[in-house]
């Protein structure tokens, strides 16, 4: 109940923020946008790339966000644990750990179960 109502504390803060900063916080938004449209490459490759990234740096709602964006634009997965090793390759055995985050979101989501990104600037 305590990290339900934080959670809540946080979405609403992040709201509010987004409401206060509409340029930066917008211009974040389209410029992630563009990036992650299809172009000489796929964009679901480049939504793996920031998955990759976002488990070696450790950031569970890029995690989640990616995930879910990835597996949308019709990343396998096959295709996701490739991209997985990858970040384990860059991390050793920490970023074994959270790849396994990602694992466990993306089955999550293929399996049909609710998972809820909250707000922040990934979901």
């Amino acid at each position: 109940m305590a990290t339900e109502t934080t959670h809540q504390a946080h979405e609403s803060l992040f709201a509010e923020f987004r409401r206060l900063s509409p340029k930066v916080t917008g211009g974040v938004m389209r410029m992630r946008d563009e990036a992650y449209a299809d172009g000489k490459v796929e964009g679901k490759y480049k939504l793996l790339t920031a998955l990759a990234i976002s488990v070696s740096i450790r950031c569970e709602p890029c995690i989640r966000a990616y995930t879910k964006m990835a597996i949308e634009r019709g990343a396998s997965q096959e295709e996701l644990i490739e991209f997985l090793n990858v970040a384990i390759i860059m991390q050793g055995c920490p970023g074994e750990e959270w790849a396994l985050k990602a694992f466990q979101f993306s089955k999550e989501f293929t399996e049909g179960e609710a998972v809820s990104l909250g707000e922040s600037c990934c979901a």
